[in-house]
């Protein structure tokens, strides 16, 4: 089926028709239930998120030039809602676990805000995906930074080349994701990305 988001860039979703309406609300929770599941790790809660992002999104659409930057803004639009959902919600703030697998940020506090964890599971899940996008050789190293928690050193011993070799194809791996980030979400998650990668 093809996706149907791209109405909304000319239209106002209140004039299409009925079944054009349900097949956007389907492309809308296809595009960010994945995300919003993982953070929260419950279907119902996650459902309740996205019903309530769509309603924000359909009321309070800005004008945009193209469809990807609609959709930088639709997944901000969710985020927002499920931070907000978490505070009001103890019983799925408890759920959120804020330990990271490819991301240690160190916390200013022993308890982090539900903003910090969900930024951080975010991050997390975005970089998940984009390291099948990468390079073979990008992913085994940053796996072996990250997964295994090698130095330059030790990298640079297991694959039998120089140690400013691995710095280099780590920082264009690095430099890889980040533009990958600023594509799907823009500038702010991109900075985020900035500061974390330097631990990496």
């Amino acid at each position: 089926m093809p996706e149907r988001l791209h109405y909304l860039l000319a239209a106002n979703y209140h004039d299409l028709n009925e079944i054009i309406q349900e097949k956007i609300y389907y492309d809308f929770y296809d595009l960010v239930y994945g995300i919003i599941v993982y953070i929260v790790k419950d279907h119902s809660a996650a459902e309740d998120i996205i019903q309530e992002a769509f309603l924000k999104v359909i009321r309070k659409k800005p004008k945009f030039e193209n469809e990807q930057k609609m959709k930088s803004w639709i997944k901000v639009v969710t985020r927002n809602t499920a931070i907000n959902y978490l505070r009001k919600n103890k019983h799925y703030r408890n759920h959120v676990d804020s330990d990271s697998v490819f991301i240690n940020i160190e916390p200013h506090n022993p308890e982090p805000s539900v903003e910090q964890t969900v930024e951080t599971k975010i991050l997390e899940e975005a970089i998940v995906c984009y390291l099948d996008r990468l390079k073979p050789e990008y992913k085994l190293l940053i796996e072996y930074r990250w997964k295994l928690g090698l130095s330059y050193r030790e990298i640079a011993e297991e694959l039998d080349t120089d140690e400013n070799v691995v710095r280099q194809r780590l920082y264009r791996a690095r430099e890889s994701i980040k533009k990958m980030l600023y594509k799907e979400w823009g500038e702010i998650d991109a900075k985020k990305f900035t500061k974390v990668g330097t631990r990496i």
